[in-house]
């Protein structure tokens, strides 16, 4: 529930057709598919049949052809599958989404081969260790995965945890945030950049965590808008900076935080080179 709530309160991505000569995003590719660009659709599987083949490889482990095993043909179906089913009001990418549904159909498909393929049961796995006890490799591969993805979300939760804590340090509550969050997408990306310049400087940094209270005076002589702007939205740029320089990799990675760092830190480098 709390990770819902953090979600909307970062927003959702713009999901507007990009303009002319602009490289379109996965998952704006996908809209404008499940608006019925049926050519679109053929070129963007054909396009993506590396990362699919990618992705079988990594779950079967074991090198993927994509002319001759099934696994790869099973992937693709899931990947055009992923095409259908994708909605970006879930607040992750694409990719992420498709590679979720390619492995459950990867895990049907073996659970199904297993189960009517008599000539490889399930015991030919079997292995016995130095001590000669038998073990399956399959299962205890399985149960690292199952505790590493329960681990994973035991860790995403004990980061907004520890986020909601430091933010009740400036007088913030956790609720709060969806109603603190600006509701235009042109708004809210503005402050991710303010938030990605508040981060990367340790002195404004300090005066925040030591004074728990956004830098206003001196944030101003950085970022070109109005103080009453940023008053306004100062509980969006605190916690958006806390989280840019804090120990919440969970949280920049579930949240796609990294893909707004990536793009401010490509604007500052075009605007050196312009400058130059």
């Amino acid at each position: 529930m709390l990770l819902v709530l953090f979600k909307k309160f970062l927003g959702k991505r713009q999901t507007n057709h990009p303009a002319p000569g602009e490289a379109a995003t996965p998952e704006e590719i996908v809209i404008r598919i499940q608006e019925g660009d049926l050519r679109l659709r053929n070129q963007f599987i054909t396009d993506y049949q590396p990362y699919v083949a990618k992705v079988t490889s990594r779950f079967c482990k074991r090198y993927v052809d994509p002319a001759r095993d099934d696994e790869f043909s099973i992937a693709l179906g899931a990947f055009n599958e992923a095409i259908n089913q994708f909605s970006p009001q879930a607040g992750r990418s694409f990719l992420g989404f498709a590679e979720q549904v390619m492995r459950r159909r990867l895990i049907d498909y073996v659970r199904k081969e297993q189960r009517f393929a008599g000539q490889i049961p399930y015991s030919t796995f079997e292995v016995e260790d130095e001590e000669d006890h038998t073990i399956n490799p399959i299962e205890i591969h399985q149960a690292i995965e199952n505790y590493e993805k329960q681990k994973g979300m035991e860790e995403r939760q004990g980061e907004i945890i520890e986020l909601s804590r430091v933010l009740t340090e400036f007088g913030i509550r956790f609720e709060e945030l969806v109603d603190a969050a600006p509701k235009h997408d042109d708004s809210r990306q503005a402050l991710f950049g303010i938030a990605f310049k508040l981060s990367g400087d340790m002195e404004l940094m300090k005066l925040m965590l030591n004074k728990k209270m956004l830098p206003i005076k001196e944030l101003l002589d950085q970022v070109s808008v109005s103080r009453k702007t940023l008053e306004r939205n100062r509980k969006f740029i605190i916690t958006v900076a806390l989280i840019y320089s804090g120990p919440f990799p969970y949280l920049k990675d579930y949240l796609h935080i990294r893909d707004v760092v990536e793009e401010e830190m490509e604007s500052e480098t075009e605007r050196g080179g312009d400058a130059n």
